[in-house]
């Protein structure tokens, strides 16, 4: 069966924004620790713009319009967090203005989601 969101996805990917755009160039590259983004995904009764699966990893560049629905993207991360995913959230202005920081902070992200640092707390039990 397919996701209602679907054909919104679908749109949502041709018609990006300047900042997904700028980030998913980066994204796209696979270059963070051979991890795979998807953009504009379906997920639950979300579309989320950037997933890393393998990572359980959610990447959000949010506009201004974001700064006016606080409650409605916290419930969301809750959401979507209660499903077993990182949330990540970058305005827009960090991705247009600092996109290296960002970048090093979506590879930490995926670096300790696909290597847990519980093998390292076991060595020193």
């Amino acid at each position: 069966m397919r996701h209602p969101n679907r054909n919104r996805a679908r749109s949502l990917r041709r018609n990006q924004t300047p900042a997904e755009a700028l980030l998913w160039s980066r994204l796209r590259r696979g270059n963070l620790l051979d991890a795979k983004f998807r953009r504009q995904v379906p997920l639950g009764p979300f579309i989320v713009d950037f997933l890393c699966h393998k990572a359980r990893l959610i990447i959000e560049a949010d506009g201004g319009q974001h700064g006016l629905q606080l409650e409605k993207d916290a419930a969301r991360t809750a959401w979507l967090e209660g499903a077993g995913y990182k949330v990540l959230r970058f305005w827009n202005n960090e991705i247009f203005n600092h996109t290296d920081a960002v970048m090093d902070v979506i590879g930490e992200a995926i670096h300790w989601s696909t290597h847990p640092a519980s093998s390292s707390a076991k060595r020193m039990r």
